[in-house]
């Protein structure tokens, strides 16, 4: 992977792994070789800065939103903010890097000085003259495309490889010319072979598409027989596939690359052809900037000492703004569905149970409150069995918070009025009366509604009688709700809130200790109810004397 995260700034050039981007939050994209969109992919989710032709190349090949590509116009300066607030901004001027379609180079220039990004490039003296780079400016850091910085390496230029492959063609004038090429690059150069041999190019319809974009001379065509010059990929010059199109008709291969390849067929021709800079090239292009450092794109290639004698002072490194600062440590503004999940998670959910001071009757008898417990417990549907109960009840489901709800048995009553669809829980001990009400509509299954129980209301029952609570303290209740599974009017079982469950609803939040297993949370319970249950029995027995 060929790309950059530039230090002391926001900037990532040809840099895609966001999980090592860290404090990056400015994509920039310099050309679509498959070696600088390492980690690009449908899903990208961030601005992405980008020429306007790769800007449609990217859209079409890998899927990115449109919505994410920021296609700026090459040869214009653009502004841009480095900050939230727009305190700290940018210029960012691209200019043609002469490697592919689409392919620029990045001249950055900000608190940071003044930054220039090769990418891939081939120099030609004519890059010289770009008004960006005429202006005096001094480059401070010279990120250079060194793929071919080897002074060993001996190429040629393109006008001389386009002569050498000129020349090995009309040397075979009735073979069939396969010319083996990567998905972008060297178009030109089949435009000039289709121009010297009067001759179609025969293309794949998908590189056909990408041609008729760049303005060239209409000599492409998808036709397989159009033409004898081809145009296919390169893993398909093969011993294999040279056998296979000499039986039918005599072919030759050329491929244009400055890489070393060993050729497996006699058939098979490898041109020098390369749209990176050589040694030669590279050396003048250091000498007209004079950067104060140069930095390789290609980390396995370091090249910093060839240019040694044309450099121009180090500067200090520079600080970077607040404003900057603060951007780079925030998140980004377009975060993934697993953040914003994990921020939902977070947030605090609406107070499960809220208590209301009971209403004071202390005046009716126990003999009373045996009779209608006794009623109640005629009208149950179900005899005090719970493990027969639905296991999908949002009353069990919800175990965690009411641990010992499932394991007793229920001395209030419950009912509710189909027609109406709501639930009254009435629990005898303290006059409350428990309404359920549904919980965040966006966390909720809506086949098993399994998060029902969790939003419960506690309210104050009518004095003395034993009425289901109505008017405004009536909680209605889904028809989806697993409380209405049958089309007649029933009840749930009743249980005893003056056993576990009450008690934690009773017991001052502050009071509980961070601990992870609900045996712990009982013990903590019990502690805080011991001095009050014997509070309770001195006053029984005294009343009782």
């Amino acid at each position: 992977m060929n790309g950059v995260l530039i230090p002391q700034t926001p900037i990532a050039v040809d840099f895609w792994s966001l999980r090592r981007a860290g404090t990056a939050r400015l994509f920039f994209l310099t050309h679509m070789h498959s070696d600088h969109t390492v980690g690009l992919s449908s899903t990208w989710a961030r601005p992405l800065y980008c020429s306007p032709i790769t800007a449609h190349i990217l859209h079409r090949r890998l899927q990115v939103s449109k919505q994410w590509i920021r296609a700026l116009e090459v040869g214009e300066s653009h502004v841009l903010p480095l900050d939230e607030i727009g305190r700290e901004t940018m210029t960012v001027t691209l200019i043609d890097a002469n490697h592919c379609p689409g392919s620029v180079m990045f001249l950055f220039e900000g608190y940071f000085g003044t930054i220039l990004y090769t990418g891939d490039f081939r120099f030609t003296p004519s890059m010289l003259k770009e008004p960006a780079l005429t202006l005096g400016k001094q480059i401070h850091t010279l990120y250079l495309d060194n793929t071919n910085c080897n002074p060993a390496l001996d190429l040629p230029s393109r006008q001389e490889a386009a002569h050498e492959i000129v020349q090995l063609i009309r040397k075979h004038p009735q073979h069939i010319i396969k010319i083996g090429l990567y998905s972008l690059g060297k178009e030109s150069l089949l435009e000039q072979l289709a121009l010297e041999f009067r001759t179609w190019v025969v293309l794949s319809p998908r590189r056909l598409e990408l041609v008729q974009l760049l303005g060239l001379a209409d000599v492409f065509t998808a036709e397989e027989k159009a033409g004898r010059i081809h145009a296919v990929d390169h893993m398909e010059i093969c011993h294999s596939r040279m056998v296979h199109w000499n039986r039918t008709h005599p072919t030759i291969a050329i491929l244009p690359t400055s890489r070393k390849i060993h050729i497996s067929h006699p058939g098979v021709h490898v041109i020098p052809y390369s749209d990176h800079s050589t040694y030669s090239e590279l050396r003048a292009f250091v000498a007209a900037l004079r950067p104060c450092q140069v930095v390789p794109i290609v980390s396995r290639q370091p090249c910093a000492d060839y240019f040694q004698d044309s450099l121009s002072p180090r500067l200090s490194v520079p600080l970077i703004p607040d404003s900057v600062r603060q951007y780079m440590s925030s998140s980004s503004k377009n975060p993934s569905f697993f953040w914003l999940l994990k921020r939902r998670l977070k947030r605090p959910r609406t107070q499960g149970v809220v208590f209301e001071s009971p209403e004071e009757n202390t005046n009716q008898s126990q003999a009373d409150r045996d009779s209608k417990k006794a009623k109640k417990e005629n009208i149950s549907p179900w005899p005090g069995d719970h493990e027969k109960q639905p296991s999908h009840h949002p009353l069990w489901n919800k175990k965690q918070l009411f641990p010992d709800l499932c394991s007793k048995e229920w001395d209030g009553a419950v009912s509710f009025s189909e027609s109406q669809k709501e639930v009254t829980i009435l629990t005898d001990p303290l006059r409350f009366s428990v309404h359920l009400r549904p919980t965040d509509e966006g966390f909720l299954s809506p086949e098993t509604r399994e998060e029902i129980a969790l939003n419960s209301c506690v309210v104050p029952r009518g004095a003395g009688d034993g009425s289901v609570v109505t008017g405004s303290q009536h909680a209605y209740m889904g028809h989806s709700s697993p409380l209405f599974q049958s089309s007649r009017a029933s009840s749930l079982p009743a249980t005893a809130f003056r056993g576990l469950a009450l008690k934690y609803l009773l017991t001052p939040v502050n009071f509980f200790q961070a601990r992870f297993s609900s045996r712990s949370f009982d013990q903590q319970v019990e502690k805080y109810h011991m001095p009050l249950l014997s509070t309770d029995k001195r006053i029984q027995n005294s009343n009782v004397v």
